[in-house]
């Protein structure tokens, strides 16, 4: 079995966003292009949540970096992007929903102590070029494994799952883990050591959450500013825009 997960500790989101932002505009691309090496399923789009859409676009470096952790895995294991860049209101509906199920629980918990638990695991709605939400940067990705089958490995919780047990090093942490525990383990450390060794950071709180490029990857590598600000997939209608433009000028 491979090295344990470590445990870090959460974000402070108000450092993180603080973290300034150097703009490489890199473009964006689909994932599905590597088909054969990567495997593609827009979850989001697939239950019909609205507005969500039906590629996983990342950065083009992050594609690359995707490709090296895929490439890195034993043979007949394959990594999953669930989601990757979304828009806003995808990005502002899961918060929305998340936020309303928790104060549904508890309903004598504070605005701030309710937006705190929401934020564990579904951050905050941003299109601040100075502090963007981390999926609209295109350099978050959201993966799993696969097996020959094409069925998920046991992470020992579903992705999305809004429970301790989704915390990365959650199972590194029980003092005497069954078969079933040690098989989790090693299934998430397969996928950790394939995601950071590609230069990718993990949200702790998340084991299917990835970054690179982006302000969160910035505060857990060290960094002291980070590459990626919001962008989106370019339309076929802007992109005739640009070009009319430069023409006319």
């Amino acid at each position: 079995m491979s090295e344990r997960i470590p445990r870090l500790n959460d974000p402070d989101w108000k450092q993180v966003s603080t973290l300034p932002i150097a703009e490489n505009h890199e473009d964006l691309v689909p994932a599905s292009l590597a088909q054969g090496t990567l495997a593609c399923y827009p979850a989001y789009y697939k239950l019909g949540i609205p507005n969500a859409v039906p590629e996983c676009y990342i950065r083009r470096e992050v594609y690359l970096r995707l490709l090296s952790a895929a490439r890195s895995l034993p043979e007949g294991i394959t990594l999953l992007v669930l989601d990757s860049w979304r828009p806003y209101s995808v990005q502002q509906y899961l918060y929305d929903t998340l936020y309303n199920a928790i104060e549904q629980h508890w309903p004598y918990k504070s605005a701030a102590e309710l937006e705190k638990l929401t934020r564990e695991f579904v951050s905050l709605p941003s299109t601040n070029p100075k502090a963007p939400s981390p999926h609209l940067t295109g350099g978050s990705v959201d993966v799993t494994l696969l097996d020959s089958n094409g069925l998920m490995l046991d992470m020992g919780t579903l992705f999305d799952e809004a429970t301790a047990g989704s915390h990365t090093a959650a199972f590194e942490e029980l003092p005497h883990p069954g078969p079933h525990e040690r098989h989790i383990i090693s299934n998430r450390r397969l996928l950790y050591k394939a995601m950071t060794e590609a230069g990718f950071t993990n949200l702790p709180s998340e084991w299917w959450h990835y970054d690179f490029g982006n302000q969160l990857w910035a505060w857990y590598s060290g960094r002291q500013q980070a590459c990626y600000g919001p962008t989106h997939p370019e339309s076929l209608e802007n992109r005739w825009r640009k070009e009319v433009d430069r023409r006319h000028d």
